[in-house]
């Protein structure tokens, strides 16, 4: 087989990838004090991005991250003080404490660059508008200046995306110049593809296949016990956990990204807490107001310390989210909880 391999969901390809670096390593490196087996060259293939979040429950994958994230790099945004409260340990990343630097892909994508009056992004979807079958569609984000400062705390994992218009969808390919398969591959994945559809949107096209290229797929030493956990589980279980994950609305635009934020930083700061009713009469698409209930829930664990185990949240939340945010918090279901990711 020369082109990636094909997988019906993230978890398939995650799954097999650890599989690999840990079973069949290529070598043992220690890069920077990070100890981790490590295969190069590797890539696998999703015919539906959508199906983006893992169902594994040694794993506790935190979907509020996952959509906070997602919607920072589509804000375009860089600053630590929102992405900071969802993952404290990205503070450590911040050459100046309230910024990060190579790893805002958003900021990249979607701020006009070298005098340029438009995003990068907006350029490349003027020429996908323009330009059948277009094979120059590249969003980079690694850059060489990046390199000229070896102390440089933050340098960029994702090389670029490429987005591929062709017979009414739209693919893309992911190119990684190294993925750290435990911790930042899900992440990665899920906000990349949420990239995808969002720019397909815009185009009026389909959603079409994504393929994630990897050039140095690893395995940290310090994650290597959550690991064999995992693979236990999936070895062990009857039959996996499946959920499908919905497509966003047509109407999906930056105003949407906006509004959402608006109401996530309100939540964040702890200027407002809303009831499932409260959100259902905010004038936003269904797929949103769930995204917001991830925040609501999420300002509940930090500031209320508490979830009640009867929440309406809890009722209306996609299966889901319900599933994966009652592995991550327990309290989701039946007790207190407090502390951060």
């Amino acid at each position: 087989m020369l082109t990636a391999p094909t997988f019906r969901n993230v978890e398939g390809a995650y799954v097999a990838l650890l599989l690999l670096a840990t079973k069949e390593p290529e070598q043992h490196i220690d890069a920077r004090g990070n100890a981790a087996h490590e295969v190069i060259g590797v890539s696998f293939r999703l015919p539906d991005p959508r199906q983006r979040l893992p169902y594994l429950a040694e794993r506790k994958v935190n979907p509020v991250f996952q959509f906070a994230e997602a919607l920072w790099y589509l804000a375009g945004r860089r600053d630590l003080e929102m992405i900071s409260y969802y993952a404290p340990s990205m503070r450590a990343n911040s050459a100046d404490g309230s910024t990060l630097g190579g790893s805002a892909y958003g900021y990249a994508l979607f701020n006009p660059a070298g005098g340029d009056e438009r995003s990068p992004f907006d350029r490349v979807l003027e020429l996908l508008k323009d330009e059948k079958d277009s094979k120059r569609g590249y969003l980079p984000v690694f850059s060489a200046k990046e390199l000229a400062d070896r102390a440089n705390p933050d340098v960029a994992c994702l090389a670029g995306l490429h987005l591929l218009p062709r017979g009414g969808r739209l693919h893309m390919v992911c190119h990684m110049r190294a993925n750290d398969l435990d911790c930042g591959l899900l992440s990665d994945v899920f906000s990349f593809t949420m990239i995808q559809e969002y720019a397909a949107l815009q185009l009026g096209l389909q959603l079409g296949t994504y393929t994630h290229t990897i050039g140095s797929a690893h395995v940290n030493d310090a994650n290597a016990g959550r690991v064999r956990r995992v693979l236990n589980e999936t070895a062990t279980r009857p039959a996996p956990t499946t959920f499908l994950f919905p497509a966003m609305p047509e109407g999906t635009c930056a105003t949407t990204i906006a509004n959402v934020l608006r109401h996530e930083e309100a939540l964040r700061t702890n200027q407002v807490r809303y009831r499932a009713t409260h959100i259902q009469d905010l004038g936003l698409e269904p797929y949103w107001q769930q995204v917001v209930m991830l925040f609501e829930l999420y300002r509940q664990i930090q500031h209320d310390k508490t979830v009640a185990a009867d929440s309406d949240l809890l009722a209306v939340l996609d299966p889901g989210l319900r599933w994966l945010m009652e592995r991550k918090w327990p309290a989701c279901t039946t007790d207190t909880v407090g502390g951060a990711l």
